[in-house]
């Protein structure tokens, strides 16, 4: 997806920003609406087909889209917003690379540096992390209710997918129904073949593309989150200090992620939160606990808009 913002400011030249996402990945999809709430004030719209090429782009993930912009001699600033358990974002050089992690979450995180060189000899630019890209309203609803399950499919392999859909999923969106009364289920892609592994519990589910809801304010209202476990969800999560329980881990992506929480944090199995639910006192957020707050601000998704903005006041 792809946004315009005109830029603002008294007699200077109306600057182009360019926010760029791969939308059926919820973790990219996250990174570019939290950072493009922090330049506010700034009109945005869609980028008309002959509009020609933006001053400044942010890309989260997509780089081929990196590539061309850069070819256009666009300033760039590439954002990697997923876990990979390593670099390897491939972004060209000459675009200001940044990654989403916070600085809680345990490495080891393998460098670049020293590796690449550009044709002067010089050392390549490495990766800076931004901390927390934390959702812009960090407060839940005094009326919480339903259950909300966030499932990213992104990247995962079919044969893992289909096992989860067909047999784990159905039965956990059932049981959070009858717990809580109602589930939304969102997913980043794969709504048609989530909706057919769904199609026996219709009774208060309801189902939805990432693309196409307001994650952060579904989960703001819901009482129980079930979730796949990505950053942009254990972001969400920690920065409002409240209950998560985990679905199985799909994908080395997500594996890896998985394994470096639970050095940290006890957070429940999709089925153990559930089951939580019903429990006197329920689950709450004390799971974050351990976490030491000095270690990550929740400030990252300001960091990255503000590398934006001094972009946009370079001298054309």
């Amino acid at each position: 997806m792809a946004v315009l913002i005109p830029g603002a400011g008294t007699g200077a030249p109306r600057r182009r920003v360019l926010l760029v996402s791969r939308d059926d990945e919820l973790d990219s999809l996250l990174a570019r609406r939290r950072v493009g709430v922090h330049l506010g004030g700034l009109r945005t719209a869609r980028m008309p087909p002959d509009a020609g090429p933006p001053d400044i782009a942010l890309v989260c993930d997509d780089v081929s889209a990196t590539a061309r912009l850069l070819e256009l001699g666009v300033a760039v600033v590439h954002l990697r917003s997923g876990h990979t358990g390593g670099y390897g974002t491939g972004a060209p050089e000459g675009a200001l690379r940044r990654c989403h992690r916070p600085g809680w979450l345990p490495g080891p995180w393998p460098t670049r540096k020293n590796e690449q060189k550009n044709e002067q000899g010089n050392e390549q630019d490495d990766e800076r992390p931004t901390g927390t890209l934390a959702p812009a309203r960090l407060t839940r609803s005094r009326h919480r209710a339903g259950a909300l399950v966030l499932l990213s499919l992104w990247g995962v392999p079919y044969e893992e997918a289909e096992a989860f859909l067909s047999g784990a999923l159905p039965a956990l969106v059932r049981e959070a129904v009858r717990r809580t009364g109602h589930c939304a289920v969102v997913c980043d892609t794969g709504l048609d073949v989530v909706r057919r592994a769904l199609g026996g519990c219709r009774d208060g589910v309801r189902s939805a593309r990432a693309a196409d809801v307001d994650v952060d304010a579904l989960h703001a209202s819901s009482e129980l989150f079930l979730a796949s476990p990505v950053l942009s969800v254990l972001t969400l999560a920690h920065a409002r200090h409240s209950p998560l329980a985990l679905l199985p881990p799909l994908g080395q992506g997500q594996r890896d992620l998985a394994v470096r929480l639970s050095h940290i944090a006890d957070i429940p199995s999709a089925a153990e939160g559930v089951r939580a639910r019903a429990a006197p006192g329920g689950a709450d957020g004390r799971m974050w606990e351990r976490l030491d707050p000095a270690l990550d601000d929740l400030r990252g998704a300001q960091r990255v808009a503000r590398t934006l903005r001094q972009l946009s006041l370079a001298p054309l």
